[in-house]
């Protein structure tokens, strides 16, 4: 019996960073989580990346045939196969990451950013399986997003197409970590929504069980628990966060015409609270001839390893595509 094809999916984070070894139908054989040591440089990443591997392959069950790596991390270039002026990591203004990485496993590698790695996750594990043309909004710490049209990921003509986070909602609004003001994550991620709380403690008063929280420990996960409690601040918050999201989505259906928009991430959790009115101001927001037409749909990878699913359906999908030119060229 020959050995089982696998991938090797990787994502990068500012404080661990994630990798498992993953078959063609998204069964996770081994998996494991380590420290990234953003304050040092690349090369030390690059050495312990290389050693948890190792430890990990040697955890398999089976024996495997590696037969690529996938990437997702901050500010990558899926051109180039490098990161460029990562937020969080203390890595310079450019580092070759993908050839870096060759130096120890001399096949085929790619790298994207988080978003787009989990949009192809979704594209060949969850519930875009059947899509060809949709957005993925992954909402976390901030907004990341990964559009797919015609079953390709959009990324533009430098690598970094598709940053729906900081497109703007307020020129003179929250001042956001890239240094400019009112991009739309400052507004809907889980960071947003813990600043629209406070704004909203602030005008209102109305009993709520946050006002004893303090900011540095109100955290997004109780804001959501508290609307789903009914809690009438935490509902009006996502009120607030639903009605911005749906204003950029409805200019992004414009430019795509998207089968489907998904969500993926904690502020998901809190059901019809956030689906709700952003199904609602969607439907007001879109013009007449994309009405009724865009699904609104909760990721169907929430409870998985997204990330590195995501990072190794990135590899699957470039293997794919070489076999698929390959194969037309001896036609």
């Amino acid at each position: 019996m020959g050995k089982l094809e696998v991938t090797l999916g990787i994502d990068i984070g500012g404080t661990n960073t994630k990798l498992g070894f993953v078959d063609r139908e998204g069964n996770m054989l081994a998996e494991a989580s380590v420290p990234t040591h953003a304050e040092q440089p690349a090369p030390f990443f690059i050495a312990h990346l290389h050693q948890a591997i190792q430890m990990l392959w040697r955890k398999l069950p089976v024996e495997v045939d590696l037969k690529g790596i996938g990437m997702g991390a901050p500010n990558a270039n899926y051109y180039r196969g490098t990161v460029e002026k990562p937020p969080n990591l203390d890595w310079g203004d450019e580092t070759p990451l993908v050839a870096m990485v060759r130096k120890h496993y001399p096949v085929p590698i790619v790298i994207t950013n988080d978003a787009n790695a989990a949009a192809l996750g979704e594209m060949k594990y969850g519930v875009a399986q059947t899509m060809k043309n949709f957005i993925m909004i992954t909402l976390g710490t901030g907004l990341g997003s990964g559009i797919v049209v015609n079953g390709d990921l959009v990324y533009g003509h430098d690598g970094f197409a598709g940053e729906l986070g900081h497109t703007l909602v307020n020129v003179n609004g929250r001042y956001c970590g890239c240094g400019r003001r009112g991009c739309l994550e400052t507004y809907v991620s889980a960071t947003g929504i813990r600043r629209t709380v406070y704004k909203l403690l602030a005008d209102y008063i109305e009993d709520s069980e946050m006002r004893q929280v303090s900011f540095d420990d109100l955290s997004a996960e109780m804001i959501t628990e508290a609307a789903l409690r009914g809690d009438k601040i935490a509902l009006e918050a996502f009120e607030y966060t639903s009605r911005i999201l749906a204003m950029k989505l409805a200019d992004a259906v414009a430019h795509t015409s998207p089968e489907a928009i998904i969500l993926f991430g904690g502020l998901t959790r809190a059901g019809e609270s956030l689906f709700g009115p952003t199904k609602r101001y969607l439907e007001g927001f879109l013009m007449n001839i994309y009405k009724g037409k865009v699904k609104l749909l909760r990721s169907g990878i929430m409870d998985k390893n997204v990330a590195v699913l995501g990072a190794s359906a990135l590899i699957w999908n470039e293997l794919d595509k070489i076999k698929s030119t390959e194969k037309k060229a001896t036609v």
